[in-house]
């Protein structure tokens, strides 16, 4: 026969080492658990709001119809160590004036599209070149050929106050094109 003695269970103890690192670990895995969360969250419900920044890329008197320059701006949400990294450009072609009288521009992404290398103007062909990997663009920023999927990405613009301005930093991505909505 069984001669142990039967103990009923004990319970556990709430004071102690044991019970104070066990306590401690469920705190802090609760307030990571919390902290890691709120950007998540506030991704999947539009809480955070992107500010929008509006670079001067110079005045319309500056522009010739036709004429395509590449313009280098500071990123305005730059860093003190960035350095020359938070250079960024465009490419700008005044179009002249529609039937309403409003002034027509074409502000292109100076990145391919491909992998991002920066682009080059070269306006005796009237094509945009990519040294990385070939690709080439027609004047108005459409695939040419090579390896980029797409054309050249077209940025957000508008003229306030004489002077053309480009919404900035907004970088290309398929999923956010640089397609104006206000122009």
């Amino acid at each position: 026969m069984d001669s142990e003695p039967k103990f009923p269970p004990q319970p556990e103890p709430t004071s102690g080492r044991r019970w104070f690192l066990r306590t401690l670990t469920a705190a802090m895995g609760t307030i990571a658990a919390v902290v890691l969360s709120i950007p998540l969250t506030s991704y999947f419900f539009g809480l955070r709001k992107r500010q929008t920044f509006w670079v001067d890329l110079g005045t319309l008197a500056e522009f010739r119809l036709d004429e395509t320059r590449k313009i280098v701006f500071d990123n305005p949400l730059q860093q003190p160590w960035d350095g020359v990294t938070a250079l960024t450009g465009v490419y700008a072609r005044y179009e002249g004036q529609d039937e309403q009288g409003v002034e027509k521009f074409m502000v292109l992404a100076v990145n391919c599209a491909h992998l991002g290398c920066p682009v080059s103007w070269f306006p005796q062909s009237g094509l945009f070149m990519c040294p990385c990997h070939g690709g080439v663009y027609y004047s108005n920023g459409e695939h040419a050929s090579g390896p980029p999927p797409r054309g050249m990405y077209h940025c957000t613009w508008r003229v306030a106050d004489g002077k053309l301005q480009v919404q900035a930093p907004h970088f290309p991505t398929l999923q956010d094109t640089l397609i104006s909505k206000t122009a």
